[in-house]
């Protein structure tokens, strides 16, 4: 039961004082916070008033105030990158010059090719191919042994350099043909061409399809890019249809899709953001990730 005292209303219980508020009968104690606590909150606020004196704190309006030390993290990670850069300096000069096949035969000059290309790797390449190069749906996989455009050395570094169907002149140009949306084929004729392709790696195809019939239509069609035997022509970017590596899909749907509305995939051209030093560090790297040629 709570008393009246000269200092308010008091609790017998805890042996406090309340604050006057009650709900259904239970009184609220008056517990003030700790010294030490309320101390330290104090001085927080004294601290961030300094804080904000001396060092990059208020957004004005097309910059920040300074602070009295004039510290930025940025600029201070710009200075270490710099010195790194310099360390690097002679030895990514070499690279630069240094023709592809030298760069693995060397042992040092291969190490900081690849730990180069694969840092670049992350900042530029992982957003569509992942962080450890295995692709996605649209994207290829780069540690398997099936290329679009060639898997050596060079063939990379090209690709590298000036891409695919992205408006460069260098640029890789080939692409697959629209044969329904172009009126080339019949619906009927795209479903029974893509069982055939599907056969050609050995998957089932739908039964009462006639794949003899689909091998006619792929012989008029598409061999001129595939080639006859299916194996493709990294010349043009097109793919072997005789193994299980699909960039979109095996589904009968998926190649139905293909085949009705082409594929152009487009990767960007590195040449005008990547120096050649780069650039070729990135070749060895994505050659040693167990797809090379």
């Amino acid at each position: 039961m709570a008393e009246h005292d000269k200092h308010g209303t008091f609790d017998e219980v805890t042996g406090k004082h309340t604050t006057g508020h009650e709900w259904d009968g239970i009184e609220e104690l008056n517990t003030p916070l700790p010294r030490w606590w309320v101390l330290t909150f104090y001085a927080c606020i004294i601290w961030s008033f300094a804080y904000w004196a001396v060092y990059p704190a208020w957004p004005l309006v097309q910059s920040y105030t300074t602070g009295w030390f004039n510290y930025s993290s940025r600029a201070e990670v710009a200075v270490e990158l710099g010195k790194l850069e310099a360390i690097r300096g002679d030895k990514m000069a070499a690279l630069a010059t240094a023709p592809l096949a030298d760069i693995e035969k060397d042992p040092g000059m291969f190490a900081m090719a690849r730990a180069r290309g694969k840092a670049v790797f992350g900042d530029n390449c992982a957003a569509c191919h992942g962080s450890g190069g295995a692709g996605s749906k649209g994207f290829p996989n780069l540690n398997d042994d099936d290329w679009l455009w060639g898997g050596t050395l060079e063939q990379i570094e090209q690709t590298l350099k000036y891409g695919a169907r992205n408006g460069h002149p260098e640029a890789h140009e080939g692409q697959m043909l629209a044969f329904g949306k172009e009126g080339v084929l019949k619906p009927e004729e795209i479903a029974t061409v893509a069982n055939y392709v599907r056969s050609l790696s050995g998957l089932s195809t739908r039964p009462g399809v006639d794949v003899a019939a689909g091998g006619k239509i792929f012989a008029e069609n598409c061999t001129v890019c595939h080639g006859e035997d299916a194996k493709g022509n990294p010349d043009i970017g097109a793919p072997n249809l005789t193994d299980r590596i699909w960039l979109y899909g095996s589904e009968e749907a998926t190649i139905i899709e293909t085949i009705t509305n082409g594929r152009a995939g487009v990767m960007p051209a590195w040449i005008d953001r990547l120096d050649p030093g780069t650039i070729k560090a990135m070749a060895v790297y994505v050659h040693s990730l167990g797809g090379g040629k």
